[in-house]
């Protein structure tokens, strides 16, 4: 049976959607500073912190939250899985914008942003480059991802001859959409090997790679239930809380290979004394693996991921403990030496909460104005 799309409806000028457009508007401010003043007017960035909040949250922590649509797809395309259909549209909407933002990001953090093209052009490629990959990877996903969702905005626009030629060709992009991600989110974590020791001993590893494309995974399967549950609570669908439950079955399986992995690694590598020494990094150690734990125990329960309360909880646990561990590894717990600091100024702050404002608003428009809930779920 052919799934069936309905856009919500209802008033887009909500509230909601004033208090984002504010936040917004402020992000814009700062971004017209940031680009007539220099990065410098804006951002504490530095020689030894070339990359803040922008790329750590924006790209690193923000195209992990985006890959619901990766996760799903893996789920419905590769596994065949196809009850899951009628979330695809939907996760995939949240990786369209979460990428998206995260391409425009890089374009804010870059210094001599007028010079960025020149990443792509052959005679100043450099095929050794860990950094080349991610950007080619996230640059190209980010295309097929707005391919992959095309035919939502066809159906909206009623272009069913291009509608019809766009499902012949579909497959083709979903199967490079499953495979830029599995490269640049085991990429995104290379980049830390080649820090070596800037990176704390705790984050640094050779199973980081794999550790990041867990974590991806994860946060992306926690994301569709967290935005499956938003849509339900805040405009009006029905919970599909059987369908979540069968996702949320799954994430504790690869919370469990994420924690033997990085717990095995440390043992291994004689690092696990350093848990016990002093300082804010056995305790952000502590802090990640116990938001992990803590989903896991959740939802390895089958009576209790049937409920919509701790669904919640256990997919927001995924979230935030996925972000904490990208987060100290990236940020936090590196240290580039002495006499560098660095903590985000305001206009980081606010650029970075503009763009999570511009990403629900987004959502909020399409879901409305589109058709890419399920019909069934009303």
């Amino acid at each position: 049976m052919t799934e069936v799309y309905r856009p919500v409806g209802g008033r887009l000028l909500t509230p909601q959607f004033y208090f984002m457009g504010t936040l917004a508007l402020i992000a814009g401010y700062f971004l017209v500073r940031r680009f007539v003043f220099g990065i410098g007017d804006v951002a504490n960035l530095s020689d030894g912190f070339p990359w803040g909040l922008w790329i750590t949250y924006d790209v690193v922590v923000g195209t992990a939250l985006a890959c619901g649509g990766y996760a799903m797809a893996i789920l419905v395309y590769v596994f065949h899985r196809c009850q899951f259909h009628p979330m695809i549209r939907a996760a995939l909407l949240t990786s369209v914008f979460g990428y998206t933002l995260a391409g425009a990001s890089i374009v804010v953090d870059v210094g001599r942003y007028w010079n960025l093209y020149n990443v792509f052009l052959p005679q100043y490629i450099n095929l050794r480059s860990v950094m080349l990959e991610v950007a080619l990877c996230v640059t190209t996903y980010t295309l097929v991802l707005w391919i992959e969702f095309s035919p939502t905005i066809l159906e909206a626009m009623k272009a069913n001859r291009l509608l019809r030629l766009m499902r012949h060709l579909l497959f083709l992009f979903i199967g490079v959409g499953i495979l830029l991600p599995t490269m640049h989110q085991s990429s995104l974590g290379s980049l830390l090997i080649i820090a070596g020791y800037k990176v704390h001993p705790l984050w640094q590893s050779n199973l980081i790679p794999l550790l990041f494309l867990i974590t991806a995974v994860a946060m992306g399967y926690g994301m569709v239930v967290f935005e499956s549950l938003y849509a339900a609570v805040n405009l009006g669908r029905r919970l599909e809380t059987a369908m979540l439950a069968r996702i949320g079955a799954i994430i504790p399986w690869l919370l469990i290979a994420w924690l033997v992995l990085r717990i095995g690694d440390l043992g291994l590598a004689g690092k696990l004394g350093l848990l016990l020494q002093p300082g804010p990094e056995p305790i952000l150690f502590a802090a990640e693996t116990a938001l992990f734990i803590y989903a896991g125990f959740i939802l390895l329960d089958p009576h209790r991921r049937v409920r919509p309360s701790a669904l919640f909880w256990s997919a927001l646990a995924v979230v935030l403990g996925g972000a904490l561990y990208r987060f100290n590894a990236f940020l936090i717990a590196y240290d580039p030496g002495p006499g560098w600091h660095y903590f985000p100024a305001v206009g980081e702050m606010m650029i970075t909460l503009g763009f999570f404002a511009i990403g629900i608003m987004a959502y909020l428009f399409f879901v409305k104005k589109t058709p890419v809930l399920s019909a069934h779920s009303q």
